[in-house]
C-alpha cells in the first residue's frame, strides 16, 4: 500500500510544479518570477527524490522533458500585463523555493561533510540496476542514516525492460522482482569472516523478523570490511575463513532480515585498528568502478565495469 501512496505523491507533487508553471506564464515576468522559481525548485525537487521507480524511471525522464518544454514554452510567450501579487504570497513563494533549492543541493553534497571513499567493483553483472536507497547521509539516504545508523549504505534493486524493479507496483510475489535470485559476486578480494545463510525470506512488505535475522556475507580486506545484506536462505557459495577473489560468486539476492522487498544491501566499514567490531568502525563512502552513485540513480552495465569470472 506504502508503495502506491509514494508513487501517488511524486506525481501529484510533480503535476503541481507544472501548473505552478503554467499559472505564472499568464503575467509579466516581472511579476511572476518567484512563481517560476517555485515551480524550477519544486520540480527538481521531484526530479531528484520522487519515487518514479514504483511506476517506471522513465517516467521520470519524461516528466523532465515535459517540464523544459513548458518552461521554454512558457519564457517565450508574450504575457498580458497583470496586477502584482500581494506580497505575503510573494515572500511565500521565495521561502518555499529556497526551501526545496536547498533540499536539491544536499542530494548532492549531503550533510556529512568531507567524506572518505572507497574503491569496489559492482557486487552484479547482468542488467540495469537502481539504488533504492543511498546517498552522503541525511536527507537523501535517510532510511539508512535514522534506522541503522549506516549514513552510506546502499540498497540495489534491478530494472526491468520497461524501467520498473518489479512486474507490479507493488507484487507479493517475491519472484516478481526483477533482482529476486542474482547472483552476488566478491566486490573485493579478501577474507570471509562471517557468513549468515539459514534465515528465511520475509514475503514482501513484512519486515518483522527485525535486522539481526538476516542473511549475510562479510568480507574482510588490508583496509576496510564489506558487508553484503538480505541474501536468499541456502544459497550463501562460501564459508567463514575462505580467501575470495574479485569477481568470485558469494550468495544471491534475497529478501531476508529488516527488508521491504528483495535488494542487495552493501555498506563498508574502515579498518581503524580501534578493536571495535567492523559494524562500529567509521563508515566509508563506496565508488563502483570509479563511480559514485547517489539516490535514485540508474547503474547501468555500460557504465561500470563487469567483474570477470
Amino acid at each position: 500500500m506504502w508503495t502506491y501512496v509514494i508513487a501517488g505523491v511524486t506525481v501529484l507533487i510533480a503535476l503541481w510544479s507544472l501548473i505552478i508553471l503554467v499559472r505564472g506564464v499568464r503575467k509579466p515576468l516581472k511579476f511572476s518570477w518567484h512563481r517560476i522559481f517555485i515551480s524550477i525548485s519544486l520540480a527538481t525537487l521531484m526530479y531528484l527524490y520522487g519515487a518514479w521507480v514504483y511506476l517506471s524511471i522513465y517516467c521520470k525522464f519524461g516528466f523532465g522533458i515535459i517540464y523544459l518544454l513548458v518552461l521554454c514554452w512558457s519564457l517565450m510567450r508574450k504575457r498580458p500585463i497583470r496586477r502584482r501579487h500581494e506580497k505575503w504570497r510573494v515572500w511565500l513563494n521565495i521561502a518555499g523555493g529556497v526551501v526545496f533549492g536547498t533540499l536539491c543541493v544536499l542530494y548532492f553534497t549531503g550533510t556529512t561533510g568531507r567524506t572518505e571513499r572507497i574503491a569496489l567493483a559492482f557486487p552484479l553483472k547482468t542488467g540495469n540496476y537502481f539504488v533504492l536507497q543511498g546517498g552522503k547521509g541525511l536527507p537523501a539516504n535517510m532510511f539508512h542514516y535514522s534506522y541503522r545508523g549506516a549514513v552510506f549504505a546502499i540498497d540495489i534493486v534491478k530494472l526491468n525492460e520497461y524501467g520498473n524493479r518489479a512486474n507490479a507496483v507493488f507484487s507479493s510475489n517475491l519472484n516478481d522482482y526483477e533482482i529476486y535470485g542474482d547472483t552476488i559476486y566478491s566486490p573485493c578480494a579478501g577474507r570471509v569472516i562471517s557468513v549468515k545463510n539459514d534465515n528465511p525470506d520475509n514475503p514482501p512488505s513484512i519486515r518483522k523478523r527485525g535486522p539481526t535475522n538476516l542473511n549475510s556475507v562479510v568480507v574482510e580486506t588490508d583496509s576496510c570490511y564489506v558487508f553484503l545484506g538480505h541474501n536468499k536462505p541456502g544459497s550463501a557459495m562460501v564459508k567463514d575463513g575462505d580467501i575470495v577473489k574479485l569477481g568470485q560468486p558469494l550468495a544471491l539476492v534475497g529478501n531476508s532480515g529488516f527488508s521491504l522487498e528483495p535488494h542487495l544491501h552493501i555498506q563498508v566499514h574502515k579498518k581503524s585498528g580501534t578493536g571495535l567490531p567492523w559494524y562500529r568502525e567509521p563508515q566509508l563512502f563506496i565508488e563502483f568502478d570509479g563511480r559514485a552513485y547517489l539516490l535514485f540513480e540508474v547503474i547501468r552495465p555500460k557504465r561500470v565495469r563487469m567483474v570477470p569470472d
